[in-house]
């Protein structure tokens, strides 16, 4: 079984970033799921920091993946799993992979300079495991409380086959101990995400390529504590379309594209292949992307989004959305047949209420015709007039003015349109016709043949 995560930290709200690692994640584990060998993705919010996470922020994470269709199966918090993680802390003190370290971070800063000067890779010298039991002693009576890092083992290289950047390789000796306690207590990122994903089952983690270094130092982890590392993978970040890093990005919000009309699908269709050599397709729906993710086709350059992208997408996605999906967000009185007619002009599906005042009107005056075109119009009205009122009854009015009135392509159809319409473009005419229906159609034909008078 496939069991993937996404450990957000209530700190703020989900940008695209996250999201799309919260997808990639969630296709994942559904990919398995529809395979048959069975998948879990896993919500686990990260609020050790309890100064800076908010309930608010932990809602509306649930809220925005609910609203992309990303249900977990599973919640945790962290901030309930502290008897865990001082369990499994105090094993790793007893067999001396954490150790008491006392330097503030301007002593740090120094070291690492005094290190660089000489050439050296600025990483912690270890200086805290030449202290003696007596020297912490000394240190407690004087108020001073350690910090905690994590020994890492120098003896051999730190390896893995990362599910998108291939053959990984580290050397501990040019890495820091990681720091994974605070001298308050609290805890830092690394090790009680070790300590959740061996307790959770995760047997993958799909996250961004600035955890390379992180999973190196956590493979270690893993193996300290007893347990086999899960399969690794880290895409590419996001950048914007101006090809760097965009702070935008990291402020686009859900509720912002929701506000502009983005609706989820067109999110998850363009999020679910960003980064990788397949193309975007609207038409495909969750399952289908599930079923053709392929770690190996994720690209190691960064994966640029683009707003403009978004919102074409956005209008091939509407134009294929069926009206029980959308009834809802819709005017009032506004039918299936009036969806099927509109939908292929829509960019946002709130569009509707502009085309569906087009059917139901009042609408503004049209532009007065010149006196050969209200003639025509006049013609229209009188042959719609004569009419049999059904849905070829556009089609049976531009061939009957035909022959009438020798008009053909733009001088038949437009002022046609522009009378009963009041636009130059938008829905075909044949769908639009027989919901405008024949007395406000002869209305309107009426109204501009007479406005050049």
């Amino acid at each position: 079984m496939i069991v993937t995560r996404f450990a957000p930290s209530p700190t703020g709200l989900l940008h695209v970033g996250n999201i799309r690692t919260a997808l990639h994640n969630w296709l994942l584990a559904r990919q398995g799921q529809l395979a048959g060998g069975g998948g879990r993705f896993l919500l686990r919010i990260d609020d050790t920091d309890a100064e800076r996470s908010r309930e608010d922020y932990v809602e509306a994470i649930r809220a925005d993946l609910a609203w992309l269709g990303l249900v977990p199966d599973a919640e945790e918090r962290q901030s309930r799993r502290f008897d865990l993680y001082e369990r499994e802390f105090a094993r790793l003190a007893a067999s001396g992979r954490v150790y008491r370290c006392y330097e503030t971070a301007q002593e740090l800063d120094l070291k690492r300079k005094v290190r660089l000067g000489r050439g050296l890779p600025p990483v912690y010298d270890r200086a805290a495991l030449a202290l003696t039991e007596a020297d912490h002693a000394a240190r407690a009576a004087a108020g001073e409380r350690p910090h905690w890092r994590f020994l890492l083992d120098h003896d051999a290289p730190i390896i893995w086959e990362d599910g998108i950047r291939g053959a990984q390789r580290f050397d501990p000796a040019q890495m820091s101990d990681p720091v994974v306690r605070r001298a308050d207590g609290s805890w830092l990122y690394m090790l009680p995400s070790v300590i959740d994903d061996i307790a959770m089952g995760v047997t993958d983690v799909l996250r961004g390529e600035d955890h390379v270094s992180n999973t190196a130092a956590q493979a270690q982890m893993f193996a300290a504590l007893g347990a086999t590392p899960p399969r690794f993978a880290h895409e590419a970040l996001l950048v914007g379309t101006e090809g760097k890093l965009s702070k935008r990005l990291g402020s686009l919000g859900m509720a912002e594209l929701r506000e502009a009309g983005i609706e989820p699908e067109a999110l998850v269709a363009l999020l679910g292949r960003l980064g990788t050599s397949d193309p975007v397709d609207p038409a495909l729906d969750a399952d289908a992307l599930a079923t053709t993710l392929d770690l190996a086709r994720f690209g190691r350059a960064p994966a640029r989004f683009d707003e403009a992208e978004l919102h074409r997408v956005n209008a091939a996605v509407v134009h294929r959305l069926p009206f029980a999906r959308v009834a809802h967000l819709l005017p009032s009185g506004m039918g299936e047949g009036a969806w099927d007619a509109i939908r292929p002009n829509l960019g946002h599906i709130g569009e509707a209420a502009q085309w569906w005042q087009v059917v139901t009107g009042p609408l503004a005056p049209p532009p007065a015709p010149d006196a050969e075109t209200a003639a025509f119009l006049a013609l229209a009205a009188e042959t719609l007039a004569g009419q049999a009122w059904d849905d070829g009854v556009w089609q049976a009015l531009v061939d009957a003015l035909k022959t009438r009135s020798g008009r053909k392509g733009k001088a038949l159809f437009l002022p046609l349109r522009q009378a009963l319409t009041a636009r130059d473009h938008g829905p075909d005419m044949a769908a639009l016709l027989p919901l405008i229906g024949r007395e406000t159609a002869l209305a309107r034909l009426h109204a501009a043949a007479v406005a050049a008078g």
